[in-house]
């Protein structure tokens, strides 16, 4: 992250953000001064003490969050409100949806738009997401967002999915096993990662690139180009010259540049494979309809831009939230050993295996019917939505001045977001243990999952935009889990570490998290 912080280390670019913060103080000041009969929500920090808290920003933001429920955050041209308050976030993101979305409007008069034109949402994301589902609004999300819910929904993908996160979860536990016979530590994001992409790869396009074993060396620098682009692209929101530095191809803009260049000739090259494996495929419905890609070839859909685009949204919402999730998750249990072996007696309960029953064996009772037995481990995956959400930050433009329900105003141009990391850790919405791991909290009176407002528990989003892709994570969630820990005993290479995550738009830890695996069985077969 060095590298990034460049321009802030010299004492040309502190002088002139301090500035320009006391410039837009002054502004905003003046602004809100002529609209006294409006209230506005309380301004606590300038986009300069968010930049140099970049590292640490969601426990920045939650410190402020305890402070005020919503709350004004003063950048260069663009002012931000960010809210933990359900019923704001219920507001912008169902109520009043069509106020809220990606697009830039009221550009302030100044000599160069194009240079502020970069500050808005849509800009800062598109140079990754292109017109993906993630970046845009209207006909083009309305259409994408349908062609998802089609797509991930269908029995056929849902079954096609389900057995393909079967057999990554065994090569994970494989992987696992030989570390444990040969008493190696094994960094678990990583190898999440990998079996993430793995999966997604085969359940979008088709096709196996098997990044755990490390056969396909493409795979493995697109996986690591797209973390960097990830991280690059929310740096964006806090650092007012990324448009100088993109003009100049320096920084942050130069890695986000190589690193998109490197995801796309891989994304193209996968397309582009596919597409001829479907046109020779004949009349073999079978393999045309099995993953996504085919089947939206077979619809008519032929434009590699726009099936790069929706694989680049898919490849975000199925590759890194899940492996994020996943890694926290086993970060949770390890912390707490109590909790692991609940959820290992309840796998191995629901499945009706024995002591010596092989990871195979276990894999293979993994059902739909198993997997809804096992509630105690939906709870904990849950939890740790709830204090690691996989997209910690969301934001949306505000399109006309408008009055959110607790009676503050929003003006025209405002970025609104919700912070669901704050969200998660608010004692007004989770009570006095807010901030502990508590899975015992979604389970009712007879040990079944009882929901919250998706507007409370905001990790999948809510509303219109709520994510369409959350039971498909889930399954992908309880298989590698449920395989893992019905198996294997997992501990902390330090038992005292304290992770803390790297700020992208995916909640990573930073650095990785190191753990060593025992057999759960002393006689039971790999």
């Amino acid at each position: 992250m060095s590298s990034v912080m460049d321009f802030l280390s010299t004492p040309i670019a502190i002088s002139l953000t301090v500035i320009l913060a006391l410039l837009v103080i002054r502004s905003h000041t003046r602004r809100l001064g002529t609209e006294n009969k409006k209230r506005y929500h309380p301004v606590v920090t300038t986009f300069l003490n968010v930049l140099i808290n970049f590292s640490r920003l969601h426990d920045y933001m939650t410190e402020l969050a305890f402070k005020n429920k919503t709350y004004r955050v003063l950048n260069l041209f663009q002012n931000y409100v960010f809210t933990t308050d359900p019923a704001n976030v219920e507001y912008f993101l169902k109520t009043n949806f069509s106020n809220y979305g990606r697009k830039q409007i009221n550009m302030p008069k100044i000599s160069n738009p194009d240079l502020l034109q970069g500050l808005y949402l849509y800009t800062i994301m598109s140079d990754c997401l292109g017109d993906g589902i993630f970046a845009v609004d209207g006909a083009k999300w309305v259409h994408q967002r349908k062609v998802a819910s089609n797509e991930l929904l269908t029995k056929s993908v849902r079954d096609f999915s389900g057995a393909v996160f079967k057999t990554n979860g065994l090569k994970l536990a494989r992987i696992i096993s030989e570390a444990a016979t040969s008493g190696q530590v094994i960094e678990i994001q990583d190898l999440f990662m990998k079996a993430a992409l793995d999966s997604i790869v085969k359940v979008l396009l088709g096709i196996e690139v098997d990044t755990m074993h490390g056969t396909n060396k493409e795979a493995i620098r697109f996986s690591n180009a797209f973390d960097v682009a990830n991280e690059m692209t929310l740096y964006r929101c806090v650092d007012f010259s990324w448009k100088i530095k993109k003009l100049l191809n320096i920084g942050s803009e130069a890695m986000l540049r190589k690193s998109i260049k490197v995801a796309d000739e891989f994304v193209y090259n996968l397309i582009k494979s596919k597409t001829e494996t479907v046109a020779n495929s004949g009349d073999d419905l079978h393999l045309k309809r099995r993953d996504i890609l085919s089947r939206l070839l077979e619809s008519g859909q032929t434009d590699p831009k726009y099936l790069r685009d929706i694989i680049f949204s898919l490849f975000v919402a199925g590759k890194d939230t899940a492996a994020s999730t996943l890694t926290w998750f086993i970060y949770m249990v390890c912390k707490h050993p109590d909790i692991q072996e609940k959820i290992a007696q309840e796998v191995r309960e629901a499945t009706n295996l024995k002591d010596n029953s092989s990871i195979d064996e276990l894999a293979d009772n993994l059902t739909e019917e198993t997997l809804s037995k096992m509630q105690y481990l939906v709870a904990a995956l849950t939890e740790t939505s709830r204090l690691y959400p996989a997209v910690p930050l969301n934001a949306k433009v505000c399109s006309s001045d408008d009055t959110w329900p607790d009676g503050f105003s929003v003006k025209k141009g405002d970025i609104v977001g919700y912070h669901a990391y704050s969200m998660g850790r608010m004692k007004f919405i989770w009570g006095d243990y807010a901030e502990e791991f508590r899975p015992e909290r979604w389970l009712d009176e007879n040990g079944l999952v009882q929901q919250e407002s998706s507007f409370k528990l905001i990790a999948f989003s809510a509303g219109p935009r709520i994510c369409v892709g959350k039971e498909f994570a889930y399954r992908q969630m309880m298989i590698f889990s449920a395989v893992l820990l019905g198996s294997y005993i997992l501990k902390l290479r330090d038992e005292n570490k304290v992770a803390n995550y790297r700020t992208k738009f995916t909640h990573h830890i930073d650095g990785g998290l190191y753990v060593q695996a025992s057999p759960r069985f002393a006689n039971a077969s790999p």
